[in-house]
């Protein structure tokens, strides 16, 4: 096969999977509940085993173990009190950090860093409703995509060359005022003050910071990819770095500010 053929090919394949991502991810959204708790506990139980993976290759055995552990913890913090949360979402850390006895701080900083995100990504919709949820959602993407084009059609200075050589300064600029936007339309869309276009320029950032943190990962594991399960797009966690790493942002935003609940229209 040609290069233009298999550019095509690697092309179509990643196209699909997008769609079917979003799709998925918009049903999901929308029926929260139960369903949405349990579609980010699965995604964090499959990024949890492709970190394992990625630093210890030869324990597959422990991979898909501390694989379903995470997953778990993830959805039975949705159920217990909020005091018990952190503890309850290290525990699958704190096993796996005895099982692999190599690359712990690694496997610690992100696999805990993970958990949290999921878990506040739970928190978000249940706790919150869908309006916080699609401010998330929708802030990431467009931050993604401003960043891609303006990146490309600018060019510039690196922003951090080192960890992540493609991202350009020009790129997470655009991705602030992008997110900025976003703000501003769901400010005026829900009677939300103007201080969301503040808070989402923040979250923007936080996104960018997720894909630079999942770039430097791969990159002290010397892996390209964190796994093959999503064609054309890697692993669960490359796709979903920058989302995690808003929801951290979230997370942290719940537990000091209080949030109001809005609703669009």
């Amino acid at each position: 096969m040609s290069p233009a053929g298999r550019s095509w090919h690697d092309l179509r394949r990643r196209v699909i999977t997008g769609v079917a991502l979003a799709a998925f991810g918009a049903f999901v959204v929308w029926a929260g509940g139960l369903v949405f708790a349990l579609t980010a506990a699965a995604a964090a139980g499959l990024i949890l085993w492709e970190i394992v993976r990625m630093v210890a290759p030869e324990r597959a055995s422990e991979a898909l173990q501390i694989g379903i552990l995470a997953a778990a913890a993830v959805l039975l913090a949705r159920a217990l009190p909020g005091a018990l949360t952190l503890p309850l979402l290290a525990a699958p850390i704190a096993m796996g950090i005895l099982w692999l006895r190599g690359n712990t701080l690694l496997f610690g900083l992100y696999g805990f860093a993970v958990l949290v995100a999921c878990y506040g990504l739970i928190l978000a919709r249940d706790g919150y409703g869908v309006f916080w949820i699609l401010w998330l959602v929708l802030t990431v993407v467009m931050t993604d995509i401003a960043g891609y084009f303006g990146g490309r059609a600018i060019g510039g200075a690196k922003f951090w060359p080192s960890v992540s050589p493609s991202k350009t300064w020009a790129g997470v600029i655009a991705g602030w005022l992008a997110a900025a936007l976003v703000g501003l339309a769901l400010s005026v869309g829900a009677g939300a003050p103007l201080s969301l276009v503040v808070l989402s320029v923040l979250l923007s950032f936080a996104s960018q910071l997720g894909d630079i943190a999942q770039s430097a990962f791969k990159r002290r594991a010397g892996v390209k990819d964190s796994s093959t399960l999503l064609p054309g797009h890697g692993g669960v966690f490359d796709r979903f770095d920058a989302l995690l790493g808003a929801a951290l942002f979230w997370f942290g935003l719940a537990l000091v500010i209080d949030i109001p609940e809005l609703s669009l229209g």
